[in-house]
């Protein structure tokens, strides 16, 4: 079954200026349309990697919902448990400045529920004989308990991917379950109720991890942008891993390919510092492009002795 998502398709409409970017007038530019989301860039950047994940999620009853399913496949994603409902989908507006920098957005979310439902009828077959467990923590609470129920009954590792920290901080109980809970340091903040913007790498690490160890949470990644990324757990391991220099042209998909990363690299037997290596590597690649998702490797690239062919 290799490893299973659960979370919401986004089509992501982004705006591209010509010349620098004015925040309060009419800009020159271009626009374009594509299949996003946090749970389906995740899982399209698993597949990527030559690995066979399977997706739970919903897509509009419509020729957009029927294209996104046919990407998927043609990436080799399980997409059985993929639901077919009217407005399935959400939609994710945003603008760039002329680095590649997110300017602005707006999101509109899609009604998740019908996954709890299928979850209860099918959830012993899709999680039996699984990897991994990834879930966007900020989807309806009833669907976030009920994964959990089932990574606790085949003791699977489950991984938290946010695309809405504000959300995802109000059930701050269930975010310090997960394996390893990944996000930005704007998104750390909020979440330990702190600012920190402005620190450095060598700062933050020491603040994650007494953090982890007070919270008593099993492992963290904060990522930094171009600064890279800190990471701690629960056995006091810790460490910053650098970015990796590039040149960026969307950033875009970057922290979902990363998350993508160090899952895999969790799930396939990596330490915590080796699986932030991966997902660095893997964000790296994305901001080279304006894709939303990593290109193709092999598990081999990265160390995992992984078949993939199932």
């Amino acid at each position: 079954m290799g490893i299973v998502v659960i979370g919401a398709i986004f089509v992501d409409i982004k705006g591209f200026p010509h010349t620098n970017y004015i925040p309060d007038g009419r800009n020159s530019g271009f626009i374009k349309y594509i299949h996003g989301g946090v749970s389906r860039n995740v899982v399209e950047d698993i597949a990527n990697i030559e690995l066979r994940p399977t997706f739970v999620s919903i897509v509009d009853d419509s020729a957009l919902g029927e294209e996104v399913i046919r990407k998927l496949n043609n990436h080799k994603v399980n997409t059985k448990y993929i639901q077919k409902i009217p407005e399935g989908m959400g939609t994710w507006l945003a603008v760039f400045d002329e680095k590649g920098d997110l300017a602005g957005s707006i999101s509109q979310r899609p009604n998740l529920l019908p996954i709890l439902d299928l979850l209860n009828e099918k959830g012993d077959e899709i999680f039996k004989d699984c990897d991994s467990i990834v879930l966007e923590a900020d989807i309806d609470v009833v669907i976030v308990k009920k994964a959990f129920e089932y990574a606790r009954k085949y003791n699977k590792k489950i991984f938290a991917v946010i695309s809405n920290m504000a959300i995802a901080v109000e059930r701050r109980d269930f975010l310090k379950e997960f394996d390893c809970l990944v996000c930005n340091e704007i998104e750390a903040g909020q979440f330990f109720a702190e600012d920190y913007s402005k620190m450095q790498p060598k700062e933050l690490v020491q603040i994650i991890q007494e953090k982890v160890l007070a919270s008593k949470m099993k492992s963290m990644v904060v990522t930094m942008g171009g600064k890279g990324s800190v990471y701690a757990d629960s056995q006091g391991h810790s460490g910053i891993c650098p970015a990796r220099k590039v040149h960026v042209i969307d950033t875009t998909g970057a922290g979902d390919a990363f998350c993508s990363g160090l899952t895999i690299g969790l799930t396939y037997g990596k330490s915590l510092e080796e699986a932030t290596e991966i997902g660095t590597k893997l964000a790296a690649s994305v901001v080279t492009s304006s894709e939303n998702v990593c290109p193709r490797f092999l598990p081999t690239e990265f160390g995992i002795d992984k078949d993939c062919e199932h």
